[in-house]
């Protein structure tokens, strides 16, 4: 018996990211409490750890992918701190 496996793409995987990065925006849109949260955070590895907490699955590089880009009403931007390598 054979089994064959599917493997996804670079681009299924960044796209399945982008809809959790969409859908933790928009949760984040309808909480304060969440919003001041991630406001607070540090790094977008920060947020991508507080997402998880709340079932939501992509990395701070996946994130900082999105910087520029408009969901609902809330722009992706990374933040510049002084010191830090880019």
């Amino acid at each position: 018996m054979w089994v064959i496996l599917r493997v996804k793409s670079e681009n299924q995987i960044l796209n399945m990211a982008f809809e959790q990065i969409e859908a933790f925006l928009k949760k984040m849109q309808s909480e304060p409490e969440l919003k001041n949260e991630v406001l607070a955070a540090s790094t977008a590895d920060d947020i991508a750890r507080i997402a998880l907490k709340l079932g939501f699955e992509f990395s701070g590089d996946e994130l900082l992918r999105m910087s520029g880009k408009k969901v609902g009403s809330i722009t992706v931007r990374k933040t510049d701190l002084p010191g830090e390598y880019n």
